[in-house]
């Protein structure tokens, strides 16, 4: 009989990205991707996916920082 083998989710993946697994979990996760081609192509995915929102800057919009301002200026906030 074979071994049982754990289906992997995209949640397993990010909790291995962001190391938040077991020490075993890990080594089966490892494992897994180096016998499923799919497996590690959505890791891939998702890592590089992961590292692009890492690096995208955000801004407010300048109407909304405006708004910001306006409503703390009317309140004495913009002093803090």
């Amino acid at each position: 009989m074979l071994p049982m083998i754990k289906p992997f989710t995209p949640n397993d993946l990010v909790r291995y990205i962001y190391q938040e697994m077991s020490e075993g979990e890990t080594e089966l996760l490892v494992q897994a991707l180096h016998r499923d081609e799919l497996l590690m192509e959505e890791y891939l995915e998702l890592l590089s996916t992961m590292q692009h929102l890492d690096q995208a800057m955000i801004s407010p919009s300048e109407s909304v920082v405006k708004s910001i301002l306006k409503k703390a200026k009317s309140t004495g906030l913009e002093k803090v």
